[in-house]
């Protein structure tokens, strides 16, 4: 991370913790944004998303104790987003170097070198001639799961495209038989110091070499010089039970390999559940709607209740069972992360019969009538 963007964020306010916060509480302020904003937690949620990255690249900094000062003594020179430079009579350059002094001081106070040291990660005579490890590129994929997958958990199976080192150049995005020079305008480093105002001078890729630290003078045919191919990958991914219609799921290393022996990416699955015939879901809990007679609501009856990955169970149905009731049967949801499950969640729906025989009509008068007069139609709304 450059210099310059150290000076254009207050990280302080991005944990919500004060400047003089012990490494203790910015750990605290980070878990508690972490455990709020996790992609994992929240699929989809691009704000969510964001707001994480933001906070793990403030505890990046503020967790380490030399960066950390580093970025204060960038806040404290720079003003937090502005330089600012000596009044008039400071004594032109004799005056920057004390402005540079004072904002060092506790730091060495060694003045413009070791102060831009510190912010500049060493100096601006010193350059790193090699290239550090890259992590590898995410990689998104796609799995169409049944209901039942879904709720149990499946392997399936996976074709992913990524970038990988070519095959042809090894990498070097130089044609066989040949090999890429240092950019001599870096020598190496991939970085260059480029001056604002005049005064003092920030971290940027250096244009030449594109931030490769190399040149290639004879690009290989394969890939034109960018050491990158396309690498086609089949695999047998677990996707874990429990997962809905439209969640990500992130399988760490799984991705496009690093440069320079970096760590490998992540694959993210996003997961299309296909609806089931009589089943629903609302989180943990899968949920039914079971038919009854009119006689089994009013009555009361025990009636056989399917369940989505076993026999069917017995669940008793009290007399005067109202349309609409919920009925719970516990444990045979949806499995949780911890290894419980959720409830099967059984709504009773009473069916009215469409046609009725002679012998019914009139038993079902003589149950109107008998009901009438226990019950006058009078007294309902009293």
């Amino acid at each position: 991370m450059s210099t310059k963007d150290w000076i254009e964020k207050d990280y302080y306010k991005v944990l919500g913790v004060s400047k003089g916060a012990s490494a203790d509480e910015i750990k605290k302020a980070f878990r508690k944004i972490a455990a709020a904003h996790h992609p994992d937690r929240n699929p989809g949620d691009k704000k969510a998303e964001a707001r994480f990255k933001e906070a793990s690249e403030a505890n990046s900094v503020l967790s380490d104790p030399k960066k950390r000062k580093e970025y204060d003594d960038a806040r404290s020179l720079f003003g937090g987003g502005g330089f600012r430079f000596p009044k008039q009579g400071q004594g032109g350059a004799s005056g920057f170097e004390d402005l540079f002094r004072q904002a060092s001081q506790g730091a060495g106070g060694g003045g413009l070198g070791d102060l831009f040291g510190n912010l500049f990660g060493g100096g601006a005579s010193r350059r790193s001639t090699s290239r550090g490890p890259r992590r590898g590129a995410d990689v998104e994929a796609k799995a169409n799961l049944t209901f039942e997958q879904a709720v149990q958990g499946t392997t399936v199976s996976l074709r992913t495209v990524s970038d990988t080192p070519c095959v042809a150049c090894h990498g070097t995005g130089a044609k066989q038989g040949t090999l890429p020079r240092v950019c001599p305008a870096c020598e190496g480093s991939g970085m260059r110091s480029a001056e604002v105002g005049g005064v003092f001078s920030v971290s940027e890729p250096c244009p030449d070499c594109n931030g490769r630290g190399l040149i290639v003078d004879d690009p290989c045919p394969d890939c034109d010089g960018s050491g990158r191919g396309k690498s086609s990958k089949s695999m047998q991914v677990r996707i874990p039970a429990g997962v809905q219609d439209g969640q990500r799921v992130r399988l760490k290393g799984k991705g496009a390999a690093g440069e320079q022996g970096g760590a490998p990416g992540d694959l993210f699955v996003e997961v299309s559940v296909a609806p089931h015939r009589i089943f629903g879901r609302d989180g943990n809990n899968l949920t039914l709607t079971v038919p009854v007679t009119f006689g089994e609501a009013t009555l009361g009856a025990d009636i056989s209740v399917p369940t989505l990955d076993g026999p069917t169970v017995k669940l008793r149905l009290p007399a005067g069972t109202a349309n609409g009731r919920v009925m719970r049967v516990r444990g045979k949801g949806v499995q949780r992360s911890d290894g419980t499950r959720g409830d099967l969640l059984v709504t009773v729906e009473v069916r009215v019969p469409d046609q009725l025989s002679d012998d019914a009509k009139q038993a079902l008068q003589a149950f109107v009538e008998a009901s009438h007069q226990a019950n006058p139609r009078t007294d309902l709304f009293g």
